[in-house]
């Protein structure tokens, strides 16, 4: 039976029935699951029965209030990622609904591109939280209880993570690599200070056009450049007001806006782009890197004295291969979490499946291996999973010099879901690969490209350029 490729839900919650039939059209043809509410009343009991990844929902939704259903959906279930449509005139509503709880929002009318973006930005968001199983229903007091942490480097960074949020203005550096869960970290200390009950607002500084950074940080007021029509938009800063803000990855900051930055942290006041009056904020800014910031200190990227003034208190997440302790309960976890999600029974781990995981090399740490957990569940059967199932992952990245068999079998291959273009990969071991599927879909072009992971015409290519026969695989 041919196993479908998870699609993430969205819940599409507005009145315009236009606008909401464009947007199912479009974003179906992006890859998601669409769900459509044109309802107020309709939404809550679709959030039950439709389980979105991601909720887009209207400011004005007809016979609600944005605002309060937004508070419902977050009494029924605080982790539920939403983001919310809003018109020119609302942004002030929408800066509200981001106090309450919203991820973004993003003002009619917007281009598909745009709503495309901001979706990925939000998945990446239910992602990371899915990587560290945080609960739903756990209070401030347990968040941090509920991130996966059996090593002794992992329960040390909490301990110091506790110890620093009972301060409400000392600034944190967090330093790690890309997907060691930098933001969790920094979302936990939040929630456990006396401003949990404010605004945490995220900016990712490496995703923001080098000439929008000054805007996204301090707002901007009408006519501050060209397509500033908006009366002003508030910055993140404004927006984090006594809460707090976390700058994520800011070595990615250039010099000029490290410098401006700089100004911000120690006076606590700023101008926003184009305006006349300073603005006062109360924030706690948590900055995150996955750079070595002394390393670019040295190379003339990184201002030493924004080093100093971020580095107050420090947090350094070893990556996961230094605390393979966290490695197996993060599988189980990730295993239970895509069994329940694909419908699917229990998989087992054979024991040297367990030793491979603990001695690979995980370059993206807890998101590859949650990403590699997801794969495999979602193109298997319920079975013992063994090291081939992980081929497709690189295995010169492998701690112990673990090598994957060279040659699979036709049942394989569908676990796999092959990368055969990669140019490690030598021709012959490729041209197995591929008559090995065409054998298993009894010649069936279509059903192999997707196997592999190819379109057709792809596929077809390989055929000629490794000279296979396909009157040979003729049963």
């Amino acid at each position: 039976m041919e196993q479908k490729t998870y699609k993430y839900k969205l819940l599409i919650a507005d009145d315009e029935l236009l606008l909401t039939r464009t947007l199912k059209n479009v974003l179906t043809r992006y890859g998601y699951d669409i769900h459509i509410c044109n309802r107020g009343a309709e939404v809550l009991s679709a959030v039950k029965l439709f389980q979105p990844d991601v909720i887009l929902l209207d400011i004005f939704l007809g016979d609600m209030n944005g605002i309060e259903l937004l508070k419902q959906l977050n009494e029924f279930n605080k982790s539920l990622s939403v983001i919310m449509i809003t018109a020119n005139s609302d942004v002030g509503m929408a800066v509200r609904a981001m106090k309450e709880g919203a991820l973004d929002y993003v003002v009619k009318p917007f281009n598909t591109e745009q709503i495309d973006d901001v979706i990925k930005k939000a998945l990446q968001t239910v992602q990371l939280r899915s990587a560290y199983k945080i609960s739903p229903k756990e209070n401030s007091a347990s968040y941090i209880s509920s991130i996966i942490a059996e090593s002794d480097e992992m329960k040390n960074v909490l301990i110091i993570s506790k110890k620093f949020a009972s301060s409400t203005s000392t600034t944190v550096l967090i330093q790690g690599e890309s997907g060691t869960g930098k933001e969790l970290i920094a979302r936990s200390i939040h929630n456990l200070s006396a401003r949990s009950k404010g605004p945490f607002v995220s900016l990712n500084c490496g995703a923001i056009p080098r000439d929008l950074a000054e805007s996204e940080l301090f707002g901007y007021e009408k006519g501050a450049f060209t397509g500033a029509t908006e009366k002003l938009k508030q910055g993140k800063f404004e927006l984090a007001h006594k809460g707090t803000i976390l700058l994520d990855e800011i070595g990615e900051l250039n010099l000029e806006m490290q410098v401006k930055l700089l100004r911000v942290l120690e006076e606590k006041r700023f101008y926003r782009l184009g305006g006349t009056k300073e603005i006062d904020v109360d924030v706690r800014v948590v900055a995150s890197s996955n750079r070595d910031l002394q390393q670019e200190i040295e190379m003339m990227n990184f201002r030493e004295d924004l080093f100093y003034r971020l580095n107050v208190a420090t947090i350094q997440i070893p990556p996961l291969r230094e605390r393979k302790q966290d490695i197996m309960p993060m599988v189980a976890a990730f295993l239970r979490e895509f069994s329940s999600k694909f419908q699917k029974e229990e998989f087992l781990l054979a024991d040297d499946t367990k030793q491979f995981l603990e001695n690979y090399y995980w370059k993206g740490n807890v998101r590859e291996l949650r990403n590699a957990v997801e794969r495999i569940v979602l193109l298997n059967q319920p079975c013992v999973i063994l090291p081939e199932h992980f081929s497709f992952l690189r295995s010169h990245h492998s701690g112990n010099g673990y090598h994957f068999p060279t040659r699979q079998t036709p049942q394989q291959v569908s676990s796999m879901h092959l990368e055969i273009l990669h140019p490690e990969k030598q021709h012959r071991e490729v041209r197995e690969i591929i008559i090995s599927t065409l054998i298993k879909t009894g010649g069936n072009q279509l059903k192999a490209s997707r196997l592999l992971g190819l379109t057709r015409a792809k596929l077809r290519y390989r055929i000629k350029q490794l000279h296979i026969s396909l009157d040979s695989l003729k049963g």
